[in-house]
């Protein structure tokens, strides 16, 4: 005989990101498809039972008014959005947030949504994540919680709290690994042709998403000597010398046009290119090192850690299972 099926209850508001209630409808949806037991029940909630106007300029009609939740729901999703800010002065809806979270067994919240938890209290001497551009902002705003802009999602007891946008997928991935196991987290993955699941610990930025380069001058052709033999003596004198300037005058021109010093850039530049080696080549450890500049595994590995929020095997684990599933 089947179960009662999941309660998921997903908060939204006028100016919500779309893609904040998609991913993690979808990928709930997805598994409801493959006739799981029990399944989920998705309904997306709004003050008033008002229709959702998303950023996007699409509404969506939702199914049940927040004031009228009743318990028990499973999970609670609140979402992110433009005007996150003014929902959380919004004392009405911050109480409701409160309320329909003591009914659930799980809350979690995808993008900016984090602030709208912590101004319900609900992350008050916990650790939380959120998209990385908003998350000074958050601490600041919330000295009681701690802010931790790094990785895609972060599991706090009964809380979760995602990053920005698409790691929703990755967040609703987890919850659906939680409630049935980590082979129909798999295949709903594959059904939606996106990452194998990224761990929670990834790093929010990717390492394809690097600021450009600058299109002129002495610290745009140091780059293109960086980015092209990592392995070569990059130390800041080395380059200094190169540019035939101080080497106090070549880390002022890299903070004004790459925003970083040289050596910061060069150690960036070291793992970007361990991480296409990582991928596609079966080299080892030591030798990707070697190739790129690092003295031993353990500063690359170090590096990593650093800058993505995971290990060099751990990233190549990941890409492995990727490139299997297409």
């Amino acid at each position: 005989m089947a179960g009662a099926a999941r309660r998921v209850v997903i908060i939204g508001y006028d100016e919500a990101e779309l893609l904040d209630i998609a991913c993690p409808s979808d990928v709930l949806d997805a598994a409801n498809r493959m006739g799981l037991d029990p399944g989920y029940e998705i309904r997306l909630a709004s003050m008033g039972g008002r229709a959702v106007r998303c950023a996007s300029g699409l509404t969506l009609a939702a199914q049940v008014r927040l004031e009228r939740v009743a318990g028990p729901v499973d999970t609670m999703i609140v979402v992110g959005g433009w005007t996150y800010r003014e929902q959380a002065l919004d004392q009405r809806f911050v109480d409701q947030v409160r309320r329909v979270a003591g009914l659930s067994r799980r809350v979690a919240s995808v993008c900016v949504g984090s602030t709208l938890l912590a101004a319900a209290g609900l992350l008050d001497g916990r650790r939380a994540t959120t998209h990385w551009f908003y998350a000074d902002r958050m601490a600041k705003d919330f000295p009681s919680v701690t802010v931790d802009p790094s990785p895609l999602f972060i599991k706090d007891g009964p809380l979760y709290t995602s990053a920005g946008v698409t790691s929703g997928l990755d967040l609703a991935l987890a919850l659906l690994e939680e409630d049935h196991g980590a082979q129909v987290a798999r295949t709903v993955a594959r059904h939606l042709v996106t990452y194998l699941q990224r761990p929670g610990n990834q790093a929010q930025v990717s390492m394809y998403v690097a600021a450009p380069p600058p299109e002129r001058g002495v610290v745009r052709d140091l780059v293109r000597l960086i980015e092209s033999d990592p392995a070569a003596d990059l130390r800041a004198s080395t380059l200094a010398r190169r540019a035939g300037l101080s080497t106090r005058h070549l880390a002022r021109l890299f903070e004004e046009q790459v925003g970083s010093t040289p050596s910061r850039y060069v150690r960036a530049a070291r793992t970007r290119a361990a991480a296409r080696l990582l991928e596609s080549t079966r080299l080892p450890l030591a030798a990707i090192a070697l190739r790129c500049g690092f003295s031993s595994t353990e500063t690359l590995r170090q590096a990593f850690l650093d800058h993505f929020q995971t290990s060099p095997s751990s990233y190549r684990l990941v890409q492995r299972r990727r490139s299997a599933a297409g």
